[in-house]
């Protein structure tokens, strides 16, 4: 079973926001004119010649359920209708526990796409990448599911197995995959010291309580010294975002608000309605007192961890490093309907504090490192690329810039080249370029 926060065509965990929102829309839907009559009839001759002519008898609950999912679904790919277990599995999911095998995906042209494994999940043990396609469940095809059915068929009990046919990149023939379901419990943070002074840190996903929880660990890890931490690589590869909350917390806890330009921004989303414009801003102080920060992020790194890598890398307080992010820009808030149903639907998009829009573009780091990957050399290239925001049908064009944005020098590339490879090129570089910074501030 994958998150079930992930149905139908979310890509990410949404980004959630004040429910407070339902308000203007209520308002808004009060001063629109109302729905053409002849749309009206047209939808319900529909639904007449559905139920008078279909093979099969169908309930109406099925048709209305089945026509709220297909036009929200034309909106756009993370405007979605929750069903009571939709609904109920997505606040479940937010607080880092749910059932499932551990993985972030969507459907595209008709096969389910990895955004990203979630840490020591059964997906991940398993070998499941950022950018797989998963075209066959055990026996079944995936192509003519909808991603609802797909969900069915990979929950099941814990304990029990399901086989994963996988195309990948760069592989030239299908891979499979054997999976055990298990119960998902995530624990969003995970750090280490390295060379007993740099410490490494990693969030897998931005849960209810991360913010808080990155506090503590670096406070762990300074306790642990007697000398303070002389620089911190902030790891968000692969992760596929989360609540927005959580993401504003952690890039504060780096910021300081007295040393800040662009209004002290970390993030600012805009929208048609007035109550989904928001503006969040830094406090003064910083939890690392100025040591050097390196964030990495991959096409794996999405929504979230894009806000908190646009906001280190526009105030300068950290050094991007890695591959281009996913670029998801867009806002989600979760509307509850009746008989605890909901719909997730797209309010803004959200902005760097420079003004830099990311949607269906992504974060470019300032120092590209590819995943080091020693080839043979008739080994086929393959034609299945990561999968981007922009890849997707129907994604939303990047929103409007501030006019004095900074534009970003072209960042220096690294390639990998005909060395032995080592067990994570991209931390390592990480960690060149960080003692470097160290070096060069003393």
């Amino acid at each position: 079973m994958i998150n079930p926060a992930h149905s139908i065509t979310q890509l990410s965990k949404p980004l959630l926001l004040s429910l407070s929102l339902l308000t203007p829309f209520l308002s808004l839907a009060a001063t629109k004119p109302p729905l053409p009559v002849e749309d009206i009839q047209r939808f319900t001759t529909v639904v007449e010649q559905i139920k008078n002519y279909y093979v099969n008898p169908v309930e109406d609950e099925v048709l209305f359920e089945n026509a709220i999912r297909g036009m929200l679904a034309g909106l756009d790919p993370h405007s979605s209708y929750l069903d009571a277990e939709e609904y109920t599995d997505l606040k479940v999911s937010t607080s880092g526990k749910f059932g499932g095998l551990g993985i972030e995906v969507t459907m595209e042209d008709g096969l389910i796409k990895v955004i990203a494994p979630i840490d020591n999940t059964p997906a991940a043990k398993a070998g499941i990448k950022a950018g797989d396609i998963i075209f066959r469940l055990d026996e079944t095809p995936v192509k003519g599911l909808t991603l609802r059915k797909a969900v069915e068929i990979m929950r099941g009990a814990r304990g029990t197995k399901i086989q994963l046919s996988v195309i990948r990149k760069n592989e030239d023939k299908p891979l499979k995959f054997s999976v055990t379901r298990d119960t998902i419990r995530v624990e969003s943070i995970k750090s280490k010291m390295i060379d007993d002074q740099f410490a490494y840190i990693r969030i897998s996903q931005f849960q209810s309580r991360t913010g808080e929880d990155l506090e503590k660990t670096i406070k762990e890890l300074q306790g642990k010294k007697k000398d303070k931490i002389k620089g911190l690589i902030l790891d968000l590869r692969n992760n596929p975002g989360g609540i927005l909350e959580a993401s504003i917390k952690v890039s504060d806890a780096f910021l300081d608000a007295k040393k800040l330009k662009h209004d002290k921004l970390i993030v600012y989303t805009e929208g048609r309605l007035p109550g989904s414009k928001i503006q969040e801003k830094a406090h003064s102080g910083d939890i690392l007192s100025g040591a050097p920060i390196i964030v990495l992020i991959n096409g794996g790194s999405a929504s979230a961890s894009e806000i908190v890598a646009g906001a280190l890398q526009d105030h300068k307080r950290a050094l991007v490093l890695g591959e281009q992010s996913f670029g998801k820009g867009s806002v989600q808030t979760v509307l509850p309907l009746k008989d605890e149903r909901g719909l997730k639907l797209t309010t803004a998009l959200y902005y760097t504090p420079a003004g830099r829009s990311i949607q269906a573009t992504g974060i470019v780091p300032d120092i590209k490192v590819g995943e080091l990957k020693i080839q043979a050399k008739d080994e086929a290239q393959g034609l299945w690329n990561m999968i981007k925001e922009s890849d997707l049908t129907g994604h939303l064009e990047k929103g409007k810039e501030k006019n004095d944005s900074q534009s970003l020098a072209t960042p220096a590339e690294v390639t990998g080249s005909e060395t032995q490879p080592i067990d994570d090129y991209q931390l390592n570089e990480a960690l060149n370029v960080l003692k470097a910074l160290v070096i060069m501030k003393e």
